[in-house]
């Protein structure tokens, strides 16, 4: 599952904190507990946690651990040291041989499935003549 951008991820911890600071302010309020809810669902969602001060722990989490990580332009040039080039082993080329069973037989049909019939069968009807 791709993870969601750290900027919705941001966006959506803010607003739940938001709904917890109103929520525990007015604890009665049955629009702020809604909202709170709702938000706290989201994150959830976003996460993948089962509860919402879970997600929100995961998502501050997530953040720092993004501030933290070095980005592009400031990390260190690293450099790979190149290793000396072997030198490749030849193999030796074969003439073309026709295909041989095991017994050192020459084949000459395609091998089992791949033959057409020579004319339309049926199913129930006997193959046509010379057809194993």
């Amino acid at each position: 599952m791709p993870t969601p951008a750290r900027a919705e991820i941001a966006r959506h911890l803010e607003r739940y904190r938001e709904w917890e600071r109103r929520m525990l302010a007015a604890p009665d309020d049955p629009a702020a507990r809604d909202g709170f809810e709702n938000e706290g669902q989201i994150l959830r969602t976003l996460m993948g946690k089962r509860c919402a001060r879970e997600a929100a722990q995961a998502a501050e989490r997530r953040l720092r651990a993004a501030d933290l990580a070095p980005t592009p332009r400031t990390a260190p040039a690293r450099t790979v040291p190149k290793t000396p080039e072997r030198p490749r082993a030849t193999v030796p080329q074969h003439p073309a041989t026709p295909r041989t069973k095991a017994a050192g037989r020459t084949t000459t049909t395609p091998r089992r499935g791949t033959r057409t019939p020579s004319g339309p069968t049926r199913h129930g009807e006997p193959a046509p003549a010379g057809t194993p």
